[in-house]
């Protein structure tokens, strides 16, 4: 088995500012209540990423990413055997990056009133 480097979220962040690809192998449902506030990432869930890989760049340095940090190391390890060698894997996920205070989106959060009174507004 091959081995991929894992790197912290502050080295991950510190890489995308040099030019490093962020590669977020997360479900769409994932992304939409919390997403990496970075200029350049590949949204390629890991439920695809086995027929969808060939999208990523070969010559980029690559951050492999997701919720904790497992599933970019399956999908890491699947691109260092298909002969990709610029891949790191991110420790700790998008969690680790929201604990050390790095760029987030988050999807807004609505209170419970202004939710009912759309809820009510719609149906008249």
């Amino acid at each position: 088995m091959i081995n991929i480097k894992n790197i912290t979220p502050a080295a991950a962040f510190a890489m995308t500012k040099k030019g490093a690809l962020l590669v977020d192998v997360r479900e769409p449902r994932e992304i939409t209540r919390k997403a990496f506030d970075v200029p350049d990432i590949m949204l390629i869930p890991l439920s695809t990423f086995e027929q969808r890989f060939k999208e990523i760049p070969v010559d980029r340095n690559l951050i492999i990413v997701c919720n904790s940090g497992n599933r970019s190391l399956t999908a890491g390890r699947l691109l260092l055997n298909r002969g990709y060698r610029k891949v790191v894997n991110m420790q700790y996920g998008i969690i680790g990056w929201d604990k050390e205070g790095l760029p987030i989106k988050r999807k807004p959060k609505q209170n419970v009133w202004s939710s009912l009174l759309q809820m009510f507004r719609k149906k008249s």
